[in-house]
């Protein structure tokens, strides 16, 4: 009997666990980390709930909410198959970051405009004032320098899978 397989897997969860560790340490609850860092790491497109619960040695249970978490934050996307019974879940792009950075664009329109709001109401020179009107205008460069990067992350992007197979 060959432990290949075997083998192969618990380096994929032992990875799985360091990657999810990063993510938690970012703010990223610990299971909706774990199920993310799966998907990041393991090799199919699409996973079902209890895919996802068997590959990480979990209860679906635990799945429900880490996938409600990453849905709701846009780092995974759900799909129906034809006549399937079962939501299946995938990443939601091809450039996993750039898509998710895209849709955590709206957010930043609202810090902006929470901020400016901070920034009228508080007493006028004040510091929290000036704190709301620096946070404002933090939010309004990175907002408007978000495509720009994204286009130059899509350009470099390009220059390193120049002559790769599809998918890798």
């Amino acid at each position: 009997m060959s432990d290949g397989p075997d083998q192969a897997e618990e380096v994929l969860l032992r990875y799985v666990e360091r990657l999810a560790l990063v993510f938690a340490q970012s703010g990223i609850p610990r299971m909706p980390a774990r199920v993310f860092a799966y998907v990041l790491a393991e090799d199919a497109e699409r996973y079902t709930a209890a895919e996802l619960a068997s590959g990480l040695r979990v209860s679906q249970a635990a799945i429900s909410g880490a996938v409600r978490y990453l849905l709701q934050t846009g780092m995974l996307a759900k799909e129906r198959e034809p006549g399937s019974r079962s939501d299946h879940y995938r990443i939601y792009d091809e450039d996993i970051w750039g898509a998710i950075f895209l849709k955590r664009a709206d957010a930043l329109i609202a810090y902006e405009e929470v901020s400016a709001e901070g920034a009228r109401v508080l007493p006028p020179g004040s510091p929290g004032a000036l704190r709301m009107r620096q946070n404002q205008e933090f939010f309004a460069f990175i907002r408007a320098e978000l495509p720009l990067l994204l286009q130059r992350w899509h350009e470099h992007r390009r220059t390193l899978t120049a002559g790769e197979p599809p998918g890798g």
